[in-house]
């Protein structure tokens, strides 16, 4: 009973599940059976959209290739328009030309037609004169004939004779056109050069420097004199022996000349009684101090001197041994000028010069500021300064043209380069400014008696004067000796010995006189 009771129960509990589930079931397929039918319509109004924008974007790519297909074929029928025009140019072009070849065949043909009449007007004409050219042969030979029977000279004779009174005739009127030219480029030149000069002298304004023998030094009492000299003279003997200099102790009251033709030993020992004098402490041990600082001191000062002139000139690559020679220059003169401002102002002017006729100004301007470096070894190497100064160039690697102008700028060599020209014209300026040299009365008038000597060493001069200080020479001629061609060539030839054998500052003009006079006496 309990096991039916239990069964039963079972069954029973099966059923209500069995129910239960199946309600349960039937909830959710219904739930699903409506989300099925939502996401249906969901997906359906979303193909709807997506097949709605496939179609718009379809669309608008359709019209954008199609608005593209008809520029395109715009294009291309613009193109083929533009073809067309061309091709209807040319063929009116060709046409044109056409048309011109037709006329130029008929021009041609007329001028062919008109050369062949030409021609045969020549041939006729030819064979005129060939007739008439026997004629005359004939003639000639007849004339000839005649004429050699009545001069009585030969043909060869009478041309042997024309041709010399020819060539005299020729040599006369060259001689009168050569001195024509001459005078004409003589004036043109000279008038060119003075512009140049005038403008280089206006362009280059320079303190004129000039240097004297002796040196003056200030003593504060005359009691310093007799500390100068020493005991027994002790001390001034050791300053001269220690500076190479003259010590002149006189009755110039407070003051004691140096004499010395050195002016850098001068300039040495003028410093070292200086600072002698301001320290008080006067003897030979103190002197050989002094003298030795002072050496290297005036050394130095001369280096300085030296770069200064370089940076002045904007040279920048020069060797330091040339720096330090360029600056021992300033110690030296040359006629009372000092050397070193002669280089620096030398330089300056030739760079102007330079500069108007068209040469390397850089080169003429270097050139020049180093022509006179061997004026300050010229105490050391025996020679003239140009030769030494040359060697000295070449020594420290300087260019062809610089060493070269250095050594013919005072015509040692004969110079050959614009550049060297350059720096002889510079010299001579710089030496010709007024005040800016000083020459002794020995040299001066032995100058002016070679250059009357030059000019009356020619055949057919009468007398020769030097005037004008020297800037001129007069030179009288024997008027039956030398015609005026010939005084030409006399000029020349004297202005050439003169540049060759005497050493001047500035220039020399040469004047040839010739006069004729006719006197007679009336009785």
């Amino acid at each position: 009973m309990e096991y039916i009771t239990l069964v039963i129960g079972l069954i029973t509990g099966f059923v209500v599940s069995w129910v239960v589930l199946r309600k349960s079931s039937e909830g959710t397929v219904r739930k699903a059976q409506e989300e099925a039918d939502r996401f249906l319509a969901t997906s359906r109004k979303e193909a709807e959209l997506i097949l709605e924008k496939a179609e718009i974007e379809a669309q608008q790519k359709a019209e954008k290739r199609v608005r593209k297909l008809e520029a395109d074929l715009e294009k291309r029928r613009a193109d083929v328009e533009r073809d067309e025009n061309r091709l209807r140019k040319r063929e009116e072009n060709l046409d044109k030309k056409e048309d011109l070849l037709g006329r130029r065949e008929q021009s041609l043909g007329d001028k062919e037609r008109n050369l062949d009449n030409r021609l045969k007007a020549t041939e006729d004409e030819r064979q005129k004169l060939e007739t008439n050219n026997e004629k005359v042969a004939q003639l000639r030979d007849e004339l000839i004939r005649r004429t050699e029977e009545i001069s009585g000279l030969t043909r060869e004779e009478g041309r042997k004779l024309l041709l010399q009174n020819l060539e005299a005739e020729v040599r006369q009127d060259a001689a009168a056109l050569v001195r024509r030219i001459e005078t004409e480029t003589q004036e043109v030149a000279d008038k060119k050069a003075r512009q140049i000069l005038t403008l280089a002298l206006q362009r280059c304004a320079t303190d004129q420097v000039t240097e004297t023998t002796v040196s003056v030094v200030n003593l504060p009492s005359d009691e310093m004199k007799g500390r100068i000299i020493g005991r027994e003279g002790r001390n001034i003997r050791a300053l001269e022996q220690a500076t190479g200099v003259n010590f002149i102790v006189d009755d110039t009251p407070e003051a004691v000349v140096l004499s010395c033709f050195d002016p850098m030993r001068r300039e040495i020992a003028r410093q070292v009684l200086e600072k002698l004098i301001a320290d008080g402490r006067i003897h030979p041990t103190r002197i050989e101090e002094i003298v030795s600082k002072t050496e290297k001191m005036v050394l130095e000062q001369a280096k300085q001197a030296g770069e200064a002139a370089c940076v002045e000139l904007s040279i920048h690559d020069l060797h330091p041994e040339l720096v330090m020679l360029l600056g021992r220059l300033q110690y030296r003169t040359s006629y009372g000028q000092n050397v070193l401002k002669h280089s620096v102002e030398c330089a300056h002017v030739a760079q102007i010069i330079a500069s108007e006729l068209g040469a390397d100004a850089d080169l003429a301007r270097r050139a020049t500021l180093l022509h006179d470096i061997g004026k300050a070894v010229t105490h050391e190497v025996e020679g003239p300064h140009a030769a030494i100064g040359a060697e000295l160039a070449k020594r420290f690697r300087e260019k062809p043209e610089v060493i070269h102008a250095i050594e013919a700028h005072h015509f040692e060599v004969k110079p050959r380069t614009l550049t060297a020209m350059v720096v002889i014209t510079a010299d001579s300026v710089s030496a010709a400014r007024p005040g800016a040299r000083r020459e002794t009365l020995e040299t001066y008038i032995k100058r002016l008696e070679n250059l009357e000597a030059i000019a009356q060493s020619f055949d057919g001069v009468d007398k020769a004067y030097a005037i004008q200080a020297g800037r001129e020479v007069r030179v009288v001629v024997e008027p039956e000796k030398l015609n005026d061609n010939e005084c030409s060539l006399l000029a020349r030839n004297v202005t050439k010995r003169i540049e060759d054998e005497l050493q001047y500052p500035g220039q020399i003009k040469v004047v040839v006189v010739r006069e004729t006079r006719q006197v007679d006496y009336a009785k």
